[in-house]
């Protein structure tokens, strides 16, 4: 562990937090002894907590490099009732989710069950996210929580957008995606987003202002959680991650921490892959929107 890039600039306390939250949510993880051990001790002090993950975890490297990029729970405008600029539905998934058509279609298709309306481009982000919470007129806040998607293939519009100029490489973010969509809602913006197929129903849900949960059915610390492609590893899977190398501008240099896997997502492929979980709201958003790293991984798993 010591060797770890970035080990001794770790917060252990919190690291030792995400280890011990992970430990109380897994079913299969609580019962391992090293489990026991953390439980044994309590809420340790920085030195105690170093001392303990170095003496009883060791990290084992995941060949390859591959790519760090992070997400957040948006908090958008919304209504009950279509109107103005609120014209795109948040639909409730279909009979037969794996049967509804591409973006396109359903864009244009009726929605008399429609939970809420929202702005295109924003309804577009969050259907990116995954969640996030909605919020109304009059005052009243509700979580829109996957429940399903139309089983196509995710396709990042970033990379289209640079592809046709419309953005430059270093500055096209998450924040920069949204913007143009804004600036060019109508046709043009609907020919953009048609180009990603894929789509997410939801359901939604009163906001008790907790963390979002992911795929693994565990709260998502911000910060500490990372969506990862489950073919590669287990959910509740300790990781560490290196990243460095940021592709867009205002990006912090670095992320280099203990994580574990609490989530997955459509573009989450490979071993070398993760999604950063950093909170809710447009701070964390303003930070996951330039999160596009060189990534090394670590397992974290117990010493012999």
């Amino acid at each position: 562990m010591a060797a770890l890039p970035g080990w001794d600039a770790e917060d252990h306390v919190a690291a030792f937090a995400a280890v011990r939250g992970a430990c109380a949510e897994s079913v299969s993880l609580s019962a391992a002894s090293i489990c026991d051990a953390v439980r044994a001790r309590g809420t340790p002090g920085e030195v105690e907590a170093k001392a303990f993950l170095e003496r009883h975890f060791r990290a084992e490297p995941v060949d390859g490099e591959g790519r760090l990029t992070g997400y957040f729970a948006p908090i958008y405008e919304a209504r009950d009732a279509a109107g103005g600029d609120f014209n795109a539905p948040v639909r409730p998934p279909p009979s037969d989710p794996a049967a509804a058509p591409d973006r396109a279609d359903l864009d244009h298709a009726p929605a008399p069950d429609a939970l809420a309306w929202m702005r295109p481009e924003d309804l577009f982000f969050l259907q990116i996210q995954g969640s996030g919470v909605l919020v109304f007129p009059d005052g009243e806040h509700r979580r829109a929580v996957f429940a399903a998607s139309n089983g196509r293939p995710y396709v990042a519009i970033g990379r289209l957008m640079i592809g046709q100029g419309l953005l430059a490489p270093a500055a096209a973010s998450a924040d920069a995606e949204h913007e143009w969509l804004a600036s060019h809602r109508g046709s043009a913006a609907e020919a953009m987003m048609d180009l990603d197929p894929r789509y997410i129903f939801f359901r939604l849900e009163p906001d008790d202002g907790a963390e979002p949960r992911g795929a693994a059915g565990a709260p998502l610390p911000p910060g500490r959680g990372v969506a990862v492609d489950p073919a590669a590893h287990p959910y509740f899977e300790l990781l560490w991650i290196d990243a460095d190398s940021p592709a867009l501008t205002g990006a912090r240099p670095t992320y280099r921490r203990l994580v574990v896997a609490l989530d997955t997502g459509g573009a989450i492929k490979g071993p070398v892959r993760a999604d950063l979980y950093l909170g809710r709201g447009p701070a964390a958003g303003a930070e996951a929107a330039r999160v596009s790293h060189r990534l090394r991984l670590h397992r974290i798993v117990p010493a012999p």
